[in-house]
């Protein structure tokens, strides 16, 4: 029996739902950049990851192209990662594929986007269409208080969620009450 986090992974990775970013997922991989050219490239979903028990969930917008599209893994091999990584104080190697031996506690991340899109900007309509997959991470993680969304577009997508009304304008820091005793702070 497969738990439904890991059920939720292999859906999200499979997913080919939007012409667009799976077209471009896939370009990316089959035209590396030169730093990456001898690497295996993910080039599918990038499902959320961490502590099924988390009490902090962090929401970002998608996974980059050369990073997370090429890893597997959301925030990873690239300089956000780096960032976000260290933030989280984790130390030793780089957060930088599926087997370097990262493990979270009591973290989650994932993205609104479950696909590297072009100019890193997704249309609204792949948005919805991965909505769903955050609607059940949402449900699954039942422990969550904390909600960091990493930037605007991450913002809008919680508070839609959730539906937060009205919306209060996104701003660095900004902490707003969700329903279910839980907390949205913003970053970035």
């Amino acid at each position: 029996l497969v738990d439904p986090l890991t059920a939720l992974a292999e859906e999200v990775a499979a997913c080919r739902a939007c012409p667009r970013l799976v077209a471009w997922r896939e370009q990316v991989a089959r035209e590396r950049r030169a730093a990456f050219r001898d690497e295996e490239y993910w080039a599918r979903g990038v499902p959320g990851f961490g502590d099924p028990a988390a009490r902090v969930l962090l929401v970002g917008l998608a996974p980059a192209a050369h990073g997370a599209n090429r890893t597997g893994r959301a925030f990873t091999g690239d300089r956000s990662g780096d960032f976000l990584y260290a933030s989280l104080q984790l130390y030793g190697e780089p957060a930088e594929s599926l087997v370097d031996g990262l493990q979270l506690r009591g973290v989650w991340i994932t993205a609104t986007v479950r696909c590297a899109p072009p100019g890193n900007k997704p249309l609204p309509e792949e948005r919805d269409r991965c909505r769903p997959f955050l609607e059940r991470e949402w449900a699954l993680l039942t422990e969550v208080r904390a909600v960091v969304a990493l930037g605007a577009f991450a913002y809008q997508a919680v508070a839609g969620l959730t539906g937060l009304r009205p919306r209060p304008r996104f701003g660095h820091g900004v902490e707003v009450a969700l329903p279910g005793g839980r907390t949205l702070v913003c970053s970035f």
